[in-house]
């Protein structure tokens, strides 16, 4: 058994690839560029967290989802929702606001069938993906109805099989958090953050949501101190 990993290089993504490395080996970690704000930063994560785990990497082009939508993820002129923490878990009301700013297209519908092509090539019988239940109660790409769908298409679309799995999927992001320093993963190497400055925004919903993680896991101080070493180098 062995598996393909959807790798951002986001905190979610980092701590599944190093969940599914350790439990049946990775062959091959892929990251996309759909033309994202982060796309840069993004890659850098992911290339690092690859090298870190011993995976290979390799990074997929998909720039046309830029010219099908007008996302905040992609259009430097649209506005980026700033959630407070409060709002974060309004699941009906300024989170679901937010998750429609950010939303693209099919994005993970495409991601997966994209992943699941390069494992059934490669003899891999799962794709791997850090979904989480916490942003599953508004992107309802991560939740557990969408990989069971999504099982049963690639049932019929590979040969052998191809599932998609989520060794976070029934963790919020402190569980996430924890599981990750857990495992010793590489998490002073992830770009959890919308956009692609010099640093994180601090203020956009996934640089929300990490902050608020760490500050419940306890762990905020140690992952800025490592953080801000492992980035030193790259901002001199």
């Amino acid at each position: 058994m062995t598996a393909v990993a959807l790798l951002s290089g986001g905190l979610d993504s980092t701590v599944a690839t190093a969940a599914a490395h350790r439990e049946v080996g990775v062959a091959l970690a892929l990251a996309v560029d759909y033309g994202q704000r982060a796309a840069a930063r993004e890659l850098e994560a992911s290339r690092g967290v690859a090298a870190a785990l011993g995976v290979p990497h390799r990074t997929v082009s998909l720039d046309f989802l830029a010219d099908v939508t007008g996302t905040a993820l992609v259009d430097p002129d649209a506005a980026m929702p700033r959630p407070d923490d409060a709002s974060l878990d309004d699941a009906a009301g300024a989170a679901a606001d937010s998750m429609a700013a950010v939303w693209v297209p099919n994005r993970n519908g495409l991601f997966v069938a994209v992943a699941a092509t390069f494992a059934e090539g490669l003899g891999a019988d799962s794709v791997v993906v850090g979904f989480n239940r916490e942003e599953a109660a508004t992107f309802p790409d991560n939740s557990g109805e969408f990989v069971d769908r999504t099982n049963a298409a690639l049932a019929l679309s590979t040969r052998n099989g191809v599932r998609v799995v989520s060794p976070t999927a029934g963790l919020d992001k402190e569980g996430i958090v924890r599981l990750g320093y857990d495992l010793d993963a590489p998490l002073a190497l992830v770009w959890s953050c919308y956009e692609g400055r010099d640093r994180p925004c601090g203020t956009c919903e996934s640089c929300r949501r990490l902050a608020r993680a760490l500050d419940r896991a306890g762990r905020r101080q140690r992952f800025e101190e490592e953080w801000n070493r492992a980035h030193q180098s790259t901002e001199d």
